[in-house]
């Protein structure tokens, strides 16, 4: 006589029809009371009694969600859908073409729970010879928080993208950035136009500021006075603590910070302020707009007066929620010069 199973040891029986071994696990019970069984097939014995074993490990883990169809391309369709909430369309539709043109093509229909370190690693380094560093992390970070979110559904146990290396890609095209005698050209051209023009490429080029940082800076953000009274002296300098990117941030933490100013960019801006109609006055596509002279003087004008926030009598390092003790040198000012 055939021995019964333990209670919890699950089932195994062969079905005359599928001419397959059946394994079947009690994981609960739903509200009505009614039982939740997870199922397995193997065409030999054998192969089932690894399946159940595998289906009451996953019980055991806690893993209750039935994930054995679940696919690569699956995981990555649902962060897509649900793990980028709050980022802007454009990341958005950045991590998706990655996506569907690296990554689906290749392991989209593998199934998760069979994805191995193996296949991770060879398709990052078959895309290493067509794909620059910077473009196989995208791909990695996607694959990495896909498997996470899934993670979180407990559709599988561990995430083994974790365990792989992100290999060097292909060299990157030549820099582009200006040369001294480049830039000085740009520099004497930009002296000749506009003052707004002339601030907007003078400073960018002189600090090395964003231009999204730059689009967003205000005349309350700079300071061409500084305090060479004080101890250690503090240089005439712009903070950079906003930018145009969604929210309002800089693109990190760290990005906040504030910049020594040469001579030649301090005279820029000294230009653009004595064109100024009014220093309320919006410009293109810089919002150097704020309510106090950049030399720490009122402006004088009463609609900007009118605007003053509430204890504007401090300095300006307070309005950005800094410790007015804070040097330039502190807040990352380069040694421009």
């Amino acid at each position: 006589m055939t021995k019964r199973r333990s209670r919890g040891d699950g089932g195994l029986h062969w079905d005359e029809n599928r001419q397959r071994w059946i394994a079947t696990v009690t994981v609960g019970y739903d509200a009505r009371g009614k039982r939740i069984t997870r199922r397995a097939s193997g065409k030999t014995k054998t192969e089932a009694k690894e399946k159940l074993k595998e289906l009451i490990r996953d019980y055991d883990d806690g893993l209750s969600a039935p994930a054995g169809n679940y696919t690569v391309g699956n995981a990555i369709t649902h962060w897509l859908e649900h793990g980028l909430s709050g980022r802007d369309p454009n990341t958005v539709d950045m991590y998706r073409i990655y996506a569907e043109t690296h990554i689906v093509p290749v392991l989209g229909k593998r199934k998760l729970r069979e994805l191995t370190v193996e296949d991770v690693e060879k398709l990052l380094v078959g895309k290493s010879a067509i794909l620059s560093t910077r473009s196989l992390q995208i791909i990695y970070s996607i694959l990495s928080r896909a498997i996470k979110k899934a993670q979180v559904q407990d559709k599988i146990r561990r995430n083994i993208v974790l365990l792989c290396e992100v290999p060097e890609g292909r060299a990157g095209r030549p820099s582009k950035s200006l040369t001294l005698r480049q830039a000085e050209a740009v520099l004497k051209a930009a002296e000749q136009g506009s003052p707004r023009m002339r601030a907007y490429i003078v400073v960018s080029l002189l600090t090395g500021a964003r231009t999204e940082e730059m689009r967003a800076l205000r005349w309350c953000d700079v300071d061409l006075a500084g305090q060479p009274d004080a101890d250690p002296p503090v240089p005439p300098h712009l903070v950079l603590v906003r930018s145009v990117r969604a929210g309002g941030d800089t693109k990190t933490r760290k990005s906040r910070r504030g910049v020594e100013l040469a001579q030649r960019a301090m005279v820029a801006l000294r230009v653009l302020w004595e064109a100024r109609p009014c220093s309320h006055e919006l410009m293109p596509d810089l919002h150097l707009s704020g309510y106090r002279d950049p030399d720490g003087k009122a402006d004088g004008c009463p609609q900007c007066a009118a605007r003053l926030p509430e204890g504007h009598e401090h300095s300006r390092a307070d309005r950005q929620g800094m410790d007015a003790t804070r040097t330039a040198a502190e807040l990352r000012v380069p040694a421009v010069r």
